[in-house]
């Protein structure tokens, strides 16, 4: 039976994307022979994919399912219901972008280190905007970040706001002091030198334009925050499924098919597999789950 994969969203965003250009690159190289089939099953952030899978008679499924941060999220805050990561089979990310924090041209602070230390002095002053809600990714890079810093996340003040360029029109305007977001919602303002880029929430340092910017490692604080995409499996799936999708898309990630296809839109070669994936996506929820503890979004 071929295999699909399920997009937990409507058509055109990211879900939708790991599942298309996945198709596209495997080809008849997926497990099953054929192109993977697409499904959209929007809902309730991704739970509704999500639960799906674990109904029964759908727990055997040959299908994956595309997953982001966004999913680990949902899980550490019960968006999911009951349901935790430990339900599905944890497949691999196979690319990613990393997060940046950026602030005004025209702002104080010109790195890390500055900002740091005058959001500790004055936490009310400091006004974070991003297009995630209330305990969602652009809120959670800033309070791992507060946490790493040794400051108070209950004082993080947050606001979500419609897209990223309203975002970047208040961050100009004075009216927000930090967007943190993905590089690819930042750049074209970057560019005009209309906001700085106090840090790069990855592993590395991005290249280009930003290759002057150094890590929020580098500048003391252990805080990594990519976006990756990725995917997961019913649970019914079996080791030898498992394997052949943890190598399928091992060899996927290091073709020059998929390497064009992360460059054309902007994505970083970033591919985890099997119980390394595993590991890093319960360390991840673990991590998220306990900071949405401590500002109250879950008891």
């Amino acid at each position: 039976m071929p295999s699909g994969c399920i997009a937990p969203a409507n058509p055109g965003g990211g879900w939708d994307f790991s599942c298309r250009a996945v198709s596209q690159v495997l080809g008849a190289r997926a497990p099953g022979g054929q192109p993977l089939h697409v499904t959209h099953m929007p809902g309730e952030g991704g739970a509704v994919a999500f639960k799906s899978i674990l109904r029964p008679g759908h727990a055997h499924d040959p299908v994956i399912i595309a997953a982001s941060p966004s999913t680990l999220l949902g899980l550490a805050q019960h968006h999911y219901g009951d349901h935790t990561e430990r339900d599905v089979r944890w497949i691999a990310a196979v690319d990613a972008e990393p997060s940046i924090i950026a602030v005004s041209a025209k702002a104080p602070w010109h790195d890390l280190r500055e900002f740091v230390a005058a959001w500790r002095a004055h936490p009310d002053s400091v006004v974070i905007g991003g297009t995630s809600a209330v305990g969602g990714q652009d809120h959670m890079k800033m309070l791992l970040l507060a946490r790493a810093a040794g400051l108070d996340v209950r004082k993080v003040r947050y606001e979500p706001v419609a897209t990223p360029a309203e975002a970047i029109a208040r961050v100009k305007d004075g009216s927000l002091q930090v967007f943190p977001a993905e590089l690819s919602k930042m750049l074209p303002a970057v560019q005009r030198k209309e906001l700085r880029v106090l840090a790069v929430l990855g592993e590395r340092r991005a290249p280009s334009l930003l290759a002057d910017v150094p890590t929020a490692r580098e500048q003391g604080l252990d805080v990594v925050f990519v976006v990756w995409r990725g995917f997961y499996a019913p649970p019914g799936l079996s080791e030898s499924e498992y394997r052949e999708w943890v190598e399928t898309l091992r060899t996927m990630s290091a073709s020059p098919e998929w390497k064009g296809v992360l460059e054309k839109n902007g994505l970083a070669p970033f591919f985890l597999g099997g119980k390394d994936f595993e590991t890093f996506v319960a360390q991840q929820t673990a991590a998220y789950r306990t900071v949405s503890k401590e500002i109250a979004i879950v008891p």
